[in-house]
Parts: C-alpha cells; structure tokens; sequence
C-alpha cells in the first residue's frame, strides 16, 4: 500500500444549462459529463493520475451504479477497499457563474464494520470525515506509526474535534469556519490549538489563507484563471487536496509552498474542465498552468 484515503463514493452527473426547469417544464442541457464523486474519492482518482496510486477505503453497492465505480477505479489502477452499502450514492452537479449547485441522494447506512487492512510501507492517509469510525481509527494508527495523515474539512462532523488531533495537514473549507462561527484566523488558531502542523482555509477566488511548518501565517493567492474559461468548479477542492498529497508522496523533502503551489495549479485546470474526470490533471498539465498563470 503506497497511501490511504478513506471516504465515500458518489457518482456525479454534472449538467451545464442556461436555466433549471421549474414545474412541468422541460430542457436541454448544453452538456454533461458522468464521473465518479466524492471528496476523498475524487482525490484518489487525482493522486492516480498524477503516478502516486493509493489504496481507496470507500462506500460500495452491488448495483450497477457500484459496478460502474468499480470499472472506473481499475482504469486508474486503484485497489478499492469497499465497505457494503445498499445502494449507491448519487449527486447532480449543476455549474454555472462560477459557482455549483449540487443535489445528492447518499447511503451510508454501512452494512459491515470498516476492514482492517495491512498496511505495510504505506506513506500517508488521507480523510474526507466520511466513514467517522475507519477514519479515527486509522488516523490513530498512522499517527503511532508516524505516518502523515491528511484532513480535507469540508463541513462540520460528529468527529471532526477528536479526529483533528491525529492530523497533520488539516485544509479546511470557509464553509467550516460558518459552522463553528470562527473567522479563517480563528481557525487557524483553532486548528494550531489541536495540533495540527500545517493547516489552511480556502477561500475560492481568494486562495487561501494557511500557516506553515513553523507557524508563520500567510495567503496563497488563487491563479487568475479567465472567468471566460471557467466552466466548472465542482471538485477543485478535492483535487486540490489530491494533488498536495501525491506531490507529499513525491517530493517528501520539499516544503508545503511548494506541494500547495503544484495543488493550486491542479485546481486552475480542473475549473476548466467539465466533470471530476476531464479535470484531473497530469504532470505536463500541471507545469504548463504554472508557466500560464503563476
């Protein structure tokens, strides 16, 4: 096992239209795109495309939506760790201004305890909240062993204070700090408060406002993609969380500047691109983003 995120699987339908029918009206999108979904999972499926191929613990039906997941986790070479569900989850991503709507169905009535899995040289975990008990029990046992563990946090859970204790690198969402009527700076506080070596809050256009290995705060501007180019923005947060942590696996010398600076270009070319799958980016797509925007 070369890396471990944990968390749960959807299957997204992402819809480009002028305008949501109302009643009994109907419409034409001008274009979609079906692709896996999935904070931790979309970021999987990014540390893949990008040479760093983790083990996946995920949420998994025996249904054709799960059959469907399954095929697109072996085109990328991902060993999926499922843990039983009675249907799969769903979301409806509807792009448009720059911003995105999205209407999910979930099951995470999980049928079976999280397995136990051998970990061997595995180099860093990373959690979406998802699965609370697979993830403080696996954020525990890397912590023990040393191994960097990895928080994207997007919205409050019933954990999210207890597991922040084992992290390392906690990048949280503004959406975070509402539900717990801190300020970015409060939660950077908060976050040193309960240990966490590198933490951050993302601001969308505004980058992100983050603390570095010796605590100095300081912001990461966003790249200035054209908004004429932007097309999508769903998922560049959890590519964003992908692409720092292959480019951890990658580069365990460098500095976390460097690892968010390949992570924001990550997320310049995934907004421009439809779905989660057309905006996972490659190495080549990565550098050339870094020679047009930064």
């Amino acid at each position: 096992m070369h890396a471990l995120f944990i968390g749960q699987t959807y299957i997204d339908i992402t819809m480009l239209a002028d305008a949501m029918p109302q009643g009994d009206e109907k419409s034409v999108a001008n274009d979609f795109a079906v692709s896996f979904g999935g904070n931790a999972v979309t970021a999987a499926f990014c540390a893949a495309r990008l040479g760093q191929v983790p083990d996946l613990l995920t949420s998994l039906a025996d249904d054709w939506l799960g059959r469907m997941f399954l095929d697109m986790a072996a085109r990328y070479h991902i060993p999926v760790h499922g843990r039983k569900v009675r249907r799969s989850s769903l979301s409806f991503v509807l792009p448009k201004d720059g911003k995105r709507a999205i209407i999910r169905a979930r099951d995470d009535d999980y049928i079976h305890p999280f397995p136990h899995l051998t970990l061997g040289p595995c180099a860093a975990l990373h959690l979406d909240g998802h699965q609370a008990d697979a993830a403080l029990h696996y954020a525990k046992l890397f912590r023990k062993q040393g191994i960097l563990t990895s928080l994207d946090g997007g919205g409050l859970r019933e954990n999210t204070h207890e597991l922040l204790q084992y992290i390392d690198v906690a990048i949280v969402a503004e959406r975070l700090c509402e539900q717990m009527n801190l300020t970015p700076e409060g939660m950077l506080d908060y976050l040193k408060g309960r240990g966490c070596k590198i933490g951050g809050v993302t601001e969308g256009e505004r980058g992100m406002l983050w603390y570095d290995e010796s605590g100095a705060v300081s912001r990461l501007p966003a790249l200035r993609v054209p908004k004429t180019k932007v097309i999508d923005t769903s998922g560049a947060g959890d590519i964003f969380h992908g692409t720092y942590v292959a480019s951890y696996l990658a580069r365990r010398n460098a500095r976390w500047r460097e690892h968010f600076e390949w992570a924001r270009a990550a997320s310049a070319y995934k907004v421009q691109h439809l779905g989660n799958e057309a905006g996972l980016p490659a190495l080549d797509d990565i550098q050339a983003i870094l020679k047009t925007y930064a």
